[in-house]
């Protein structure tokens, strides 16, 4: 989501009449709300266009934000319409959404908690089943490699909906009994008229793994620890693109990005020599040998998108090394 997206992106919410019950009167504020994410890292904001003509058409929202553990006990406690708190809060300078310093650390040692603020397909898109998958996708690959602890999704509308969450993993939050449990154990038209906490947490899907929705728990710790730069470069690489081409995205020289992959190189090579065998120094990735290593680089990365992720180096290094001692006999 781009700064142009946002006012589109808010009155195609605004247009769906069970979007503005549930945000009643914030829906006038979710386009100042969604200007303000931009600036926040600890958010995923996605728009799906189709691309026909002259103009392109947005078919697909999705935003997600990574909140402060305090904002899911007080849903959990008595669940509500979030999606309005959050619109409600972000105006009045409240926001709950974790600032970059609490992200990184949050990511690195005790876990995420992650809420869908909107997963919302565009009027006129509703039938189109190639829209469903392509956003169940990239939702998933765009959420793998966080420490997530707990995921929430967004309020769902209509029966159909809720069924499917169900048959996806994701359960209901009962906050009298204080657990996950079965959407299907109850009236789904009762679930529908009031605020309801649909999602999983990592406990719930380590006793019962399996789930689509167990796919973002998958984790394991990062091992690199690239840069801030260095994991901006290799985000843009992973959509392929030449060092030119990845110039020209970043705002910086050409010289720039070919340090920035040296130090990638030695980064790898002191930690998994054997995922770029025959490293040197001297090589640009310009030569046959510099292509492949780089695709052999690019390749792991796809399946380990927690390098990619944003960390507190210290707070990683202090975790491991708690981990080694507690395994000590």
């Amino acid at each position: 989501m781009q700064q142009k997206d946002v006012r589109d992106c808010a009155e195609i919410v605004a247009s769906v009449p069970s979007a503005r019950r549930i945000y009643e009167d914030a829906i006038g504020d979710l386009h100042s709300a969604w200007l303000r994410l931009l600036d926040c890292e600890a958010k995923i904001a996605v728009v799906f266009e189709e691309v026909t003509g002259t103009r392109p058409r947005i078919c697909a929202i999705g935003v997600s934000v990574f909140v402060q553990d305090e904002f899911v006990k007080e849903l959990k406690a008595r669940p509500f319409w979030f999606p309005a708190e959050l619109t409600r809060r972000m105006q009045r300078g409240q926001s709950p959404i974790l600032s970059e310093r609490q992200f990184r650390d949050a990511n690195s040692r005790g876990g995420l908690s992650m809420v869908v603020w909107e997963g919302r397909i565009a009027p006129g898109f509703e039938e189109n089943p190639e829209v469903y998958r392509k956003l169940a996708n990239v939702f998933l690959e765009s959420h793998r490699g966080f420490f997530l602890k707990e995921a929430i999704g967004h309020h769902v509308e209509t029966v159909e909906r809720l069924q499917l969450v169900s048959q996806i993993g994701g359960k209901l939050w009962d906050p009298i009994a204080g657990c996950y449990t079965t959407v299907l154990g109850t009236d789904p038209e009762e679930i529908l008229k009031s605020p309801h906490v649909l999602g999983l947490s990592r406990e719930e899907e380590i006793r019962r793994p399996g789930s689509w929705m167990g796919g973002l728990f998958e984790y394991q710790p990062p091992q690199f620890g690239f840069s801030r730069s260095e994991q901006r470069l290799l985000l843009l690489a992973l959509n392929g693109g030449t060092d030119q081409e990845l110039s020209r995205q970043l705002g910086i020289s050409p010289f720039t990005v070919k340090k920035t992959w040296r130090a990638i190189y030695e980064r790898v090579g002191d930690s998994r020599p054997e995922l770029i065998p025959f490293h040197s120094a001297a090589e640009n990735g310009t030569s046959e040998r510099g292509r492949g290593k780089k695709q052999r680089l690019i390749a792991y990365l796809r399946e380990h998108l927690e390098e990619l992720r944003p960390i507190s180096r210290k707070l990683l290094l202090q975790r491991g090394a708690h981990e080694r001692s507690s395994q000590l006999p």
